[in-house]
């Protein structure tokens, strides 16, 4: 292995946070193109141990991975900036597109351009959910996971913690394994209990004075919100977004679903985490509530509520990768959210598909048991139509996603004024 100078890695982690378009997948490869292959900063077991470490934590595992290695390199300095500038890029240009949107989303023009990018967010998230099923659902007691995970939310409209925290559980326990726990080596406890302690403080205290001095109220809410889903973000963006769905279009009424999935199809075309679409979110959600400059700060706040326990989960972790990666119940119990996030994508691809093939849709409730009822005469023929060339794209001829996003785009337009 090479020990490169913070400047060379710096230049590095730059170029990948540039370039991290396609998801984690593709991101999490760029990484290894970079730092194993070619420049053998970290190696192959390295890579590994902290890429499974990562898929443990809630959210981005990304971005935590890229936190990791420039942690390993050059200690808390190189963690922050190789984090950072893997999320900046992206939510830079959320940010611009977000403006864009929300100054100009009624022209027709808009509306006919975002026609084409609902159809294919259809296509991604069931591509999504067809790629972690098929590296989650390895035993049968996993597709019995799913299956219940996918009634409880989508049924019952159970919160996703809950749904969580219970497989976590299940997996812990069904594991029947009990490694004696060896003491990590080289960790000093109480600089991590400091360590804790100084990054909860930073995450939290810069939110509490911003929501101090907004007498709107709007920041406070961001804020709680947000740190509460930084906190159960297991599974990625397409997870992430059945519990947003639940709550910030059915429940706090920030956005609507349409708006949902357009914030989801700029994400996709942006470097950097798909739970990016949070800072869309958040920007929109205080953009309604006071115009621009308060969307501005809305986003901002999502930003750090999102990011910052990220920074916090590495530091603190980081020194006990390889003690955690020999503990079976904790493997058995990530295998498990892994299953249960399965039948999460599944209700978000369905509640997305009908949301964005039909213009009606209804709640209906029996006590508590809810189903959703599409109007059928509301039946979207253009969102059909380019929702099954999207897929045709995507599956046989598998052309990227970007290339998908801009010509569905332009079909939209084209099928919007004919």
């Amino acid at each position: 292995m090479t020990q490169p100078t913070l400047l060379e890695a710096t230049k590095v982690w730059l170029k990948i946070g540039l370039l991290s378009f396609g998801g984690p997948a593709a991101q999490i490869a760029l990484m290894h193109r970079e730092v194993v292959e070619e420049r053998s900063w970290l190696s192959e077991q390295q890579y590994l141990n902290a890429l499974s470490f990562c898929m443990l934590l809630p959210g981005p595992e990304a971005m935590q991975l890229a936190t990791y290695a420039g942690w390993r390199m050059h200690g808390t300095l190189g963690g922050l900036i190789a984090g950072l500038l893997f999320v900046l890029p992206g939510a830079a240009a959320i940010l611009g597109l977000a403006l864009i949107y929300a100054l100009l989303g009624d022209l027709p023009l808009i509306s006919a351009l975002f026609l084409g990018v609902k159809a294919v967010v259809v296509i991604i998230v069931i591509e999504a959910l067809l790629r972690v099923a098929k590296r989650a659902l390895h035993l049968p007691e996993h597709w019995v996971i799913a299956a219940l995970a996918f009634v409880a939310i989508f049924f019952f409209s159970l919160p996703y913690p809950l749904i969580i925290a219970v497989a976590a559980i299940f997996g812990f326990f069904r594991s029947g394994q009990l490694v004696e726990a060896k003491q990590p080596t080289g960790v000093n406890h109480w600089r991590s209990l400091l360590t804790t302690v100084l990054w909860f403080g930073i995450w939290w205290i810069p939110l509490i004075l911003v929501a101090l001095v907004d007498h709107s109220g709007m920041m406070q809410t961001l804020a709680v919100f947000f740190s509460k889903l930084a906190m159960v973000t297991f599974g990625g963006a397409y997870a992430v977004l059945a519990y947003m769905g639940q709550d910030v279009v059915g429940n706090l009424g920030w956005l609507t679903a349409g708006e949902m999935m357009d914030g989801l199809g700029l994400a996709e075309t942006t470097p950097g985490p798909l739970i990016l679409v949070t800072e869309f979110v958040g920007f929109l959600a205080a953009f309604n509530a006071g115009g621009v400059w308060l969307g501005v700060l809305g986003a901002t706040v999502t930003l750090w509520a999102t990011f910052a326990p990220c920074f916090l989960w590495i530091f603190v972790g980081a020194p006990y990768i390889d003690w955690i990666g020999n503990q079976p119940r904790l493997m058995s119990a990530l295998k498990a959210i892994t299953a249960a996030v399965v039948g999460v994508i599944l209700n978000l691809s369905i509640w997305f598909a009908l949301h964005v093939f039909f213009t009606e849709v209804a709640a209906k409730n029996w006590q508590w048991l809810t189903i959703w009822t599409p109007e059928l005469s509301s039946l979207d023929w253009r969102v059909v139509v380019l929702s099954v060339a999207a897929s045709i794209l995507l599956f046989k001829f598998h052309w990227g996603l970007i290339r998908i996003l801009g010509l569905a785009a332009l079909a939209g337009v084209g099928l919007s004024f004919l």
